[in-house]
């Protein structure tokens, strides 16, 4: 018998799913941006997120199945090119964000021998090592992966909500609290450009999905799991990001950008503050790479199971998808290949753009989920406009990540392309014999 999931177990998916390791990765590059703006960045990423949540949730109840998003976006498309790009984009995303997770990993993981006096290490192998221990764990046994999640979110939730309320006592005194004023904001379009790039820390809600069929009294928990969880993640966010550019000048932020929550802890509590917020962060992005791998071994599978990439990824290697051995590999490539930036660049232009795919689903479905057109237009409309101008501005600033984010598009829809004629080709050979 399945095991059934009652409306905290939900929220803590979804909580856990963003809470990963995106506001460790990516706060540091957000202020760089956005600067006195940055928590209006965090708004801006989470209302898009909140719009995109509706439509999650109407597409949840009307096709509950743990294909999730693979499931909406064939539902919406039919099987075909386009569904089978878009779906490789999401596995893609997957393995951009396990990419995200590892190096901020990485640039935290050096603070331990730091505080402790040890040799410094290149941040190159602690990011391989916690792929290829994380891939060994997800081999090993499910539920450890599952075990460690549970945890995890339990301890980084901790640690976070304190820092924030130590944080909100100590800003008062602060003189860097004016950094907050307006005259230290940037442009309209930076801060925008802010919240774009650090999407990424937004998109764990849409692993509610995959869950919904297990979900207790589905029609009333589904729309409390995903509103719940994106409300509170994106208050959470905005507080911490108000409590940093608060706490730290914006040349400490920019020189500490890798690992800035350690440091905007060490005003409040000094080295024992860096030393605990290191420590979640290690704890988070781990657990975050140990449940990215198996969700984005299941994606591969799902799509594979549909026709949308050979059924050979649907084989089994070692008891477990042949795809977790793909995604570890091409995580350790990537990772270690791209920059913070780029990678960050690369995987919100992926989900805003899955995002905006599922929002087109919940407008095309409306009639059949029961719910309005309005807000999936609005979030469809939203998600493709924040796209644009993520590229176009970051053409100048991070050339690199907007050629990688394109070519990753283009690969996707490529390799589908490729694959729907091959298999054509290979059934009109079948029936001529």
């Amino acid at each position: 018998m399945d095991k059934k999931i009652d409306l905290k177990a939900a929220i803590a998916i979804g909580i856990g799913g963003m809470v990963g390791g995106g506001i460790f990765a990516v706060l540091g590059l957000a202020v760089t941006l956005g600067k006195g703006g940055t928590p209006v960045s965090f708004l801006i990423a989470g209302i898009i997120a909140l719009l995109t949540a509706y439509s999650y949730v109407r597409l949840s109840l009307t096709y509950p199945d743990r294909g999730g998003t693979v499931r909406f976006i064939n539902q919406g498309f039919g099987i075909g090119i386009f569904s089978g790009g878009i779906n490789n984009l999401l596995w893609i995303s997957y393995i951009i964000m396990l990419s995200l997770y590892a190096s901020a990993f990485g640039s935290y993981a050096p603070n331990l021998l730091k505080i402790t006096g040890g040799q410094r290490i290149d941040y190159h192998i602690y990011l391989s090592l916690i792929i290829i221990f994380a891939t060994a764990i997800n081999y090993y046994s499910i539920q450890v992966v599952g075990k460690i999640e549970s945890y995890a979110v339990i301890v980084k939730l901790t640690i976070l909500l304190s820092f924030v309320v130590i944080g909100l006592y100590e800003l008062s005194g602060n003189p860097n609290l004016t950094q907050l004023t307006l005259t230290h904001w940037e442009s309209p379009l930076k801060i925008l450009t802010a919240g774009m790039v650090i999407f990424v820390a937004y998109e764990g809600f849409e692993l509610i999905a995959n869950a919904a069929p297990d979900i207790i009294d589905p029609v009333k928990n589904i729309p409390r799991a995903y509103y719940y969880s994106v409300i509170f993640v994106m208050l959470l966010y905005i507080i911490i990001a108000t409590i940093t550019v608060g706490s730290l000048p914006f040349s400490q932020i920019a020189t500490a950008q890798d690992y800035v929550l350690a440091e905007a802890a060490k005003p409040m509590l000094g080295h024992f503050g860096f030393t605990i917020i290191t420590i979640a962060a290690l704890i988070s992005t781990f657990s975050a790479i140990n449940a990215s791998l198996y969700g984005g071994s299941r994606v591969s599978y799902e799509i594979a199971e549909d026709d949308e990439l050979p059924h050979e990824l649907t084989s089994m290697l070692w008891n477990h998808p042949v795809g977790l051995l793909i995604t570890a590999i091409v995580t350790l490539l990537m990772a270690n290949t791209l920059n913070l930036e780029s990678i960050s660049t690369a995987g919100s232009v992926g989900f805003l753009l899955i995002f905006a795919t599922v929002n087109c689903v919940g407008l095309k479905l409306s009639r059949i989920t029961g719910g309005t057109k309005i807000i999936p237009l609005a979030g469809f409309l939203l998600c493709l406009t924040a796209t644009v101008l993520l590229i176009i501005q970051q053409l100048s600033a991070n050339r690199t990540g907007v050629i990688v984010s394109i070519g990753i598009i283009t690969s996707c829809f490529l390799m589908e392309y490729i694959f729907k004629k091959t298999e054509t080709g290979k059934s009109k050979a079948v029936r001529k014999i």
